[in-house]
């Protein structure tokens, strides 16, 4: 009877349970190699200074971190290279 037990209960749940921590793991090993690589590519963001309108969407952006393009001898500042490409300005 305890045989019977053992085979058809616990032993597939002890296999579920270490497959499981096995797949956790991989997964978690996985996330925090990326983020070093995405952190090198994001530009620190900084607080203070004047902000400037995007034209296209409306927001709001700080003019040393916004993306700029000339247009007629005149600065506009965009939030994005996205908006950016938008603008027919």
């Amino acid at each position: 009877m305890f045989k019977f037990i053992f085979i058809r209960l616990i032993l597939p749940l002890l296999l579920f349970l270490v497959l499981r921590y096995v797949l956790k793991s991989i997964s978690a090993s996985m996330k925090t190699a990326t983020v070093p690589e995405q952190r090198g590519k994001v530009p620190p963001a900084r607080s203070g200074g004047e902000l400037k309108k995007d034209p296209v969407c409306g927001t709001y952006v700080s003019a040393e971190a916004a993306v700029t393009r000339e247009v007629a001898g005149e600065v506009v500042h965009f939030c994005s290279p996205a908006c950016r490409d938008k603008y027919r300005g």
